[in-house]
């Protein structure tokens, strides 16, 4: 061949490598045919079983939060938080004109938004044009959301678009925004219940900070109790990181910073309210101990922005299902990864983030929850099973399903 045919035709396969489609099938043709909103439960339940007395998922244990300053609703967070099917945590399902039907969840609030204005928005647009649909969603939203329940039903929305796709091009979720980057991903646990966390193979555990403000000297006490319990039975390697869901004050939490200091504490949670950036600034300026992360309950790349401009955080911690899906998951990460900030999803075990996390060079870890101690064998083999759990050099790892999607397993309740 010669070598002008050779150039030619090498500039011929560039250009045809240029305009390739990214997957093989435009699939123009393809519609939202209906959005609802539906109850899930497991493909495979297992056994109801009482757990053990005092076990910190029964929610017996008292746990700091923004409400503690008043006696009625200080023993437990269930007292005052949102629940059922119209203002809790809730599920989409998106049927397209093929038959397909992805599923998504959202934060509390959201499932109203869903049915009585995003649906409308929905139906009759090609469910794989997810960016085109979030940036009409959040538009459409713009005069009355931009945070809270309207980015809980976008998220919903954003996940379950994702899910089509993914079943549309017989990929799993994570094929499709990247591809693998961690042959698989490091644990850590959150919960109290540490013995049952550590005994089972965890070597990162994440603590609820029992004790705020309001608890004064003697709470404080209870929660550097709490913190050498952990070391004690975690040892000198272990990380542990204490979640302090929106409790504290700036004073108080320089106070648990220097108490915990002797522990080797991994990093200090949501210790302010979520939108007192300033107040995560000054924190952050302040404490050299440990690491304040905060973002579990920020909105958008917008809120992350102005975390960033006040170097609030160390580490970012969007959840999936709040902060406006895996579309702005995705954009929060790479704005952090412009700055090599780290991010750790909240919940990001779940079966949604996971698929993030393993695409994803600058999110480490996922978070897990166990079943509480007392249950059967059969319960926690099952948690194994449908986690992908293994174990290894950092305790217990994860990954997510290889199925198309996000491979749920759940099902609609008919």
């Amino acid at each position: 061949m010669h070598r002008r045919e050779f150039l030619r035709l090498g500039a011929l396969a560039a250009a045809g490598a240029a305009t390739r489609p990214l997957f093989p099938a435009v699939h123009d043709d393809i519609t939202i045919k209906d959005v609802r909103v539906v109850q899930m439960r497991p493909k495979r339940p297992t056994p109801s079983y009482e757990p053990a007395p005092g076990s910190w998922s029964t929610n017996s244990v008292e746990v700091a939060n923004p409400v503690s300053i008043y006696p009625k609703y200080k023993p437990t967070r269930s007292l005052f938080r949102p629940a059922g099917p119209r203002v809790g945590d809730f599920w989409v399902e998106i049927e397209t004109s093929q038959g397909i039907k992805g599923y998504g969840s959202g934060g509390p609030g959201g499932a109203v938004i869903v049915e009585d204005h995003l649906k409308g928005l929905l139906l009759g647009e090609n469910p794989l044009d997810v960016e085109r649909l979030w940036d009409i969603l959040w538009r459409a939203t713009m005069s009355y959301g931009r945070k809270g329940v309207t980015v809980n039903a976008i998220s919903a929305v954003d996940i379950a678009l994702w899910d089509i796709a993914g079943k549309v091009y017989d990929l799993p979720v994570w094929r499709l925004i990247g591809g693998r980057i961690h042959p698989r991903i490091p644990c850590y646990c959150t919960g109290n219940d540490i013995e049952q966390h550590v005994e089972y193979g965890y070597k990162r555990l994440k603590l609820a900070l029992p004790h705020g403000p309001v608890d004064g000297k003697a709470g404080m006490r209870k929660n550097v109790e709490l913190v050498k319990r952990a070391r004690a039975a975690l040892g000198p390697d272990g990380d542990i990181m204490i979640d302090c869901w929106m409790a504290l004050t700036e004073r108080y939490t320089l106070e648990l910073a220097e108490a915990f200091s002797p522990y080797g504490v991994y990093w200090i949670e949501e210790a302010l309210p979520p939108d007192d950036f300033e107040g995560f600034g000054r924190l952050r300026e302040a404490i050299k101990s440990t690491r304040i992360v905060t973002g579990e309950h920020l909105y958008t790349r917008y809120d992350f922005r102005q975390l960033l401009r006040v170097n609030g955080a160390e580490i970012w911690q969007p959840d999936i299902k709040w902060c406006g899906g895996m579309s702005e998951l995705i954009k929060i990460s790479h704005m952090a990864a412009a700055h090599d900030i780290p991010v750790i999803p909240h919940s990001g075990g779940g079966r949604d983030a996971v698929h993030f996390i393993y695409a994803t060079q600058n999110a480490p870890w996922a978070e897990m929850f166990m079943p509480p101690p007392g249950g059967p064998d059969v319960v926690y083999e099952r948690y194994a099973e449908d986690n992908n759990l293994t174990r290894g050099p950092e305790g217990i790892y994860t990954r997510p399903s290889d199925g198309p999607g996000f491979g749920w397993d759940l099902e609609p309740v008919s």
